[in-house]
Parts: C-alpha cells; structure tokens; sequence
C-alpha cells in the first residue's frame, strides 16, 4: 500500500510567522520603554530613540532569519521572551543612568548585540546537539579552568569571580555553567540506569532513593562536583556554588527519577551552606543583613541595600511609580546589577514584576517542554538542565533581593549589567532553540 493509501501526512506547523509578529512586539516594547524614561527625566522623547530602535530592531529580525532558516519547527516562544526580557533589561539600565553614576547602557547594548551574534553562530554551526556529547569531558575540565583563573585576580566586593584586564571584565563562572551541565548531561545519560538501579540497598519502597548507587558510577561526578564547589568556596561565591550544586540535584533526580536524591541535595546544601556562612566573614555579613534586613537603622548606621531595596518594593505598591519616577539611587553601586529587581519593582510595580517573572516562568518551561519532546536521553537532560540554570539563577536573585534567602550577588538573566551574563543566556537560548527544533522537526516522509 502507498502512503498515500495508508495514513494521513501529519502537517507540522513551523510557527515561524508567530515568532516574527511577537519579536516585533518585543521590540516595539523595548523602543516604547526607552522612550517613556526620557519623557519623565527629561521632557522628552530622547533624540537616539529612533536610532535605539533601529539597532534593536535589526538585531533582532537577524536572529529570527538565523532561526527561521536554521531552525524552522523551533519553538516560536524562545526567542521573543529572550528579547523582551533582554529589552526591558536595557531599558531599565538606561534609566538607572540618568539616577547613578555610569554610562552602563551602551555598554549593555553592545553586549547584547554580541550575544545575539553567538546567538546566530550556534544555530549556524551547531546543526545537532548530539555532538556536543562527544566533547563533555574536554568542557568538563575547561569549566574547572575558567573557575579557577579568579583566584588570581583581586578580589570585588568581596568575591574572586572576575578576571579584569584593563577595562575589560569576565566572569568565567557564567560560561562555566554551560559546559557543565553538558558534561552532567553527557555523563548520566549514559549512567542514568546504573545510578538509578544498580548499587547498595537502603530501603524498600517504590519511589524515593533506594539504593546507592555504585561508587565507580557515583565517584567521577561527586569529584568533578566537589572540585568546582571547593573552587567556588575558596572565591567566596556561594551564588554560583549554590546554583552548580542545584543543576546537579536537578539532573540527577530526573536521570533517575528517585526523589530521594532532592532530599540528599538539600541536606547536603543546608550543611554547606553553614558551613560557609561560619567560616566566611564576607557570607556570614550577607546571612545577618538577611536575619534582619533592618538591623542597621536601629543601630543608626541607615537602611543598607536590601532594606533600601523592600523599601523600593513596598513604594511601588501594585503598579509601580512609573518608568524615572523611584529613587534606585538610594540602593547603591548594585543597583543595575544585583538589585536591577528592586528598581523594576518599584517603578513598574507588582503587575510588571509578575509579568517579569511570568516571562522567566515560560522560558523555564518552554525549555523543560523542549527536554520532555526530545527523544534521546543526552538532549533531553540537557534541555531540562540549561532550564533549570535559569531557573534556579532567577530564584536565587530574586530571592536574595526579596530577603527570603541570603543575598548571593548574582545577576537576573537577560535583565541586570553584565556582559558576561547576557552572552551565556544568549548561548544557552540559541542551544534551547536547536533542540526545540530537532523536537518539533517531523519524522522524514511527513509534510511541513
């Protein structure tokens, strides 16, 4: 019988057309943001917003032509949410200059513009994830290299997690996390059964972690964990430490599909995170300014940034005082970068910090929907694993900035200055969007 006496083709909708109207609102968005800032700082329309806008907006139709022509059954939401997120980030740092020293926007905008261009460079060169696989080790001891290479700088703000030559500043740890959680990807899903089946009984039962698994499965991966966690605590970075040891959690638990191993993951945390907390002055400050965020005003030392940064959120009530109108200054040196949160808080309000997280909340799902489709098991570990970077890094700073947990110093993805951040999110999209296409691309003989 022919096929086309047998069963009907099954049509698979590209959505590329979708994608396109929704990047040109994310654009408009961005343009209509800038121009709001300069209308209440200064009177007026600023006179580069045509030009702002220009930029924005051709960067943004190269990267749609790179997926439309690279990867055309992509998940049509990816790349919007990325823009948009990344365009009220420049926004809201462009209005943070005209309130605190610095010329950060311009800077911004060129990292952005670089990071859509390895945005491009991945979907070009990058035709099938799978062959990142062959490479996890060799990434594996890269990540550990460029972790390690702080150590040799001075410490800022108390943290070894920059290297600085002249003007130019990196923070290895951003790119690190990539080729991690490839090698955790790579590494269980060859071991996923061993780790899951085989080993040390502990407890009857059908759901939990019942047995351990055997120590030549489980050893490589606890040592290349604990060298980059030792690394990590050596540099003072409990945010980076935190958000590796939660990509390890995350994807052992769902390699294995025991629940114990999240029980395990956070005992260990919580002891960690002790131990830390005692023996680090620089932490230990952060876990008291936590404990009592307005302990220094009853000693009258004033409100320091994390009160500076509740007070922000407590004045911009339910929707916000308006793009120029807060008084982010008041926060501090972090303000376009640890505490970028606190100023789209009080500015846009609760509606636009739940529309921001909303955004984080279907990037993350968008990409553990992508793992889920994915029909081999290095894909599918990875897509779920970059989701949950970014996840787990939005929770960690929001959380921080909100006094639920310990502030930790690190950057809300897409949104707060740092050119090393906003490169490895684009990375970590554009890897995203090749795997949603090789989820969604139909089997051969089935019509487009």
């Amino acid at each position: 019988m022919t096929r086309a006496a047998g069963r009907p083709r099954r049509t698979v909708p590209t959505r590329r057309t979708t994608e396109l109207v929704l990047v040109l609102a994310a654009v408009l968005i961005a343009v209509l943001g800038y121009a709001a800032v300069g209308l209440t700082v200064d009177g007026t329309v600023p006179a580069d917003a045509g030009g702002y806008g220009a930029a924005l907006g051709v960067t943004a139709l190269l990267a749609h032509g790179a997926v439309r022509w690279k990867a055309p059954y992509a998940d049509p939401l990816l790349l919007p949410i990325a823009l948009l997120l990344n365009g009220v980030g420049l926004v809201v740092i462009y209005r943070l200059d005209r309130a605190t020293p610095g010329n950060a926007a311009p800077a911004q905008l060129l990292w952005s513009t670089l990071g859509v261009g390895l945005f491009v460079l991945v979907l070009l060169l990058l035709r099938d994830h799978k062959r990142l696989q062959r490479y996890a080790h060799i990434g594996a001891l890269a990540a550990l290299v460029l972790l390690v290479l702080p150590i040799f700088f001075p410490p800022v703000y108390g943290s070894r997690i920059w290297i600085t030559v002249g003007p130019l500043s990196l923070q290895p740890g951003e790119f690190a996390k990539v080729l991690l959680a490839v090698f955790f990807a790579a590494y269980l899903a060859v071991h996923r059964d061993a780790l899951a089946l085989t080993g040390r009984r502990v407890r009857p039962g059908r759901s939990g972690l019942r047995r351990l698994p055997p120590g030549r499965v489980l050893a490589p991966v606890l040592a290349i964990w604990a060298a980059f966690v030792g690394v990590l605590v050596l540099e003072t970075d409990l945010g980076t430490s935190l958000l590796f040891f939660g990509l390890f959690v995350v994807m052992l638990y769902v390699a294995t599909a025991r629940t114990g191993w999240i029980a395990v993951g956070l005992f260990l945390a919580a002891v960690a995170a002790v131990g830390v907390g005692w023996l680090s002055p620089h932490v230990h400050s952060r876990v008291n300014d936590w404990l009592d965020p307005l302990g220094s005003i009853a000693e009258g030392r004033g409100a320091n940034q994390i009160a500076q940064s509740l007070f922000a959120f407590a004045w911009g009530g339910e929707l916000g005082a308006g793009l120029g109108n807060g008084h982010s200054a008041l926060i501090g040196f972090a303000a376009k970068s640890d505490f970028i949160l606190a100023t789209i808080g009080e500015e846009l309000g609760l509606t636009g910090l739940f529309a921001v997280l909303l955004l984080y909340a279907l990037l993350v799902s968008r990409g553990f929907r992508t793992g889920i489709a994915l029909r081999d098991p290095f894909g599918r570990l990875l897509a779920i694993g970059l989701a949950a970077l970014v996840g787990l890094q939005v929770f960690v700073v929001a959380g921080g900035v909100l006094d639920l947990i310990p502030l930790t110093g690190m950057t809300l993805p897409f949104v707060a200055q740092g050119g090393s951040s906003v490169v490895t999110n684009w990375i970590i999209v554009a890897l995203l969007v090749r795997m949603s296409d090789a989820a969604r691309r139909p089997a051969p003989g089935e019509e487009r």
